[in-house]
């Protein structure tokens, strides 16, 4: 017996509908925010992400899946999405289209690291990248679509942002943070002090407890924000507050990924466990530039969708009822049967979800298995039912029923469902 791969999970047919449930969502919200789909391959360059993601966050240092190919070449399951759409956007050109680019994706990514609630290495995003725009509108767009996604959802989570700023303004806060962190070295983890000297901002993301203690107390990126990255900030807050989207600034909020300028921001709840991120993002200025394009600003965001699922199944948000056969046809014998699986696959093609037997079963184990399947119709086919060319229609729900035409069913079932 083969066991499925530590970090990995099936997607069971009782469970596949609250996937499709979760991603149809994801689809119409990008239907009214006019975002188009891109798919990246699962695969790309390692480079990509060590210059995109970062040399000094723990996805590239600790928790990608990188391989050689047959050719020697480096490749790597993608950690996460931003980087592949940015190279996406690179290489197709996109930067000559008319501006802003708006994509979003659904994708599967990868990263090696400890199995927990609602956090597995293979995961699913869904995610939004906007290219072209600088202005506090886009941050304010792309919050306010992370926001009506959740809420379509059903999901509560706070949402939290802040502004780490640009090159010019993290420039004097780095100093700021090297001075607080220098005498306290001694009492932080190996990889806050390495970052001590690679990059200081990431030690306010580390998670061990002594270092979260010592991070409490350190100065804010907000006090020392330059004026430009100010009136950004201030003017993604007050677009939010216009939106009547709830926020709160919390100038701790760096995220794991190097390639974010000035806002940044999280959805978190209490309900996925310690690390309650269930959606997260921000404004990536440089990083198209970086990648090999031209200057040009972007801004996006990730949310996880097995961290979504395990937070509507715990909070009891709604999912919809699975779906279930329009109607199932039974047969008496081996002719009314076969007529059965005829009509079936006829309504099929008018678009009616039709079941027939296929097992062989009695008529008495057909009609159970029609009731607990969940059928909301029933049509019992027989000797005389094909004489006359009509049957009973029974309504499961109240046990009613309705004489219909056998060529007249798909007509029936349509005009009823608009009921349903």
């Amino acid at each position: 017996m083969y066991n499925i791969p530590k970090g990995t999970k099936d997607v069971l047919p009782n469970q596949s509908y609250k996937w499709q449930y979760i991603e149809n969502t994801a689809r119409e919200v990008a239907r009214v925010f006019n975002l188009k789909e891109i798919r990246t391959p699962v695969f790309e360059y390692t480079e990509l992400f060590r210059r995109g993601v970062g040399e000094t966050t723990d996805v590239v240092g600790k928790e990608m899946y990188t391989f050689e190919d047959k050719g020697g070449r480096s490749l790597t399951l993608k950690p996460e999405g931003t980087a592949g759409a940015v190279r996406l956007f690179v290489e197709n050109g996109l930067s000559s289209t008319p501006m802003p680019v708006k994509t979003f994706y659904i994708t599967p990514a990868f990263r090696y690291e400890r199995p927990q609630s609602g956090r597995l290495r293979e995961f699913h995003q869904f995610g939004i990248e906007i290219f072209g725009s600088p202005n506090a509108e886009t941050d304010a767009e792309v919050i306010f679509a992370a926001s009506t996604f959740l809420n379509k959802l059903g999901v509560k989570a706070q949402l939290q942002i802040n502004s780490i700023g640009c090159k010019t303004c993290r420039a004097e806060y780095n100093r700021a943070l090297k001075e607080y962190f220098k005498p306290r070295l001694n009492e932080m983890c190996e990889t806050c002090r390495t970052r001590f000297d690679t990059n200081p901002l990431r030690i306010l993301d580390c998670k061990e407890e002594g270092c979260k203690k010592i991070t409490a107390e350190a100065p804010d990126i907000t006090d020392y924000l330059c004026p430009d990255c100010r009136a950004h900030f201030e003017r993604v807050q007050s677009l939010l507050s216009a939106l009547g989207v709830k926020f709160t600034v919390n100038p701790r909020i760096v995220r794991g990924l190097d390639y974010y300028t000035r806002t940044v921001f999280e959805f978190v709840s209490s309900s996925v466990g310690a690390q309650g991120a269930i959606c997260g993002g921000g404004r990536y200025d440089g990083l198209i530039s970086l990648l090999g394009g031209p200057q040009t600003p972007a801004v996006g965001f990730g949310a996880g969708i097995e961290r979504l699922m395990l937070l509507m199944e715990n909070t009891s948000s709604p999912f919809p009822q699975p779906p279930t056969a329009d109607i199932y046809l039974a047969g008496m014998d081996d002719m009314s049967r076969n007529a059965a699986f005829i009509l079936a696959n006829k309504l099929r093609q008018g678009g009616i979800n039709a079941e027939a037997d296929l097992m062989g079963r009695s008529l008495k184990a057909q009609l159970k298995y029609a009731d607990k399947t969940g059928a909301k119709y029933l049509a019992v086919i027989g000797e005389d039912e094909l004489k006359s060319g009509s049957a009973n229609i029974k309504k499961m729900s109240d046990g009613s029923a309705e004489a219909v035409n056998l060529n007249e069913i798909e007509t029936y079932l349509k005009k009823e469902k608009k009921l349903w």
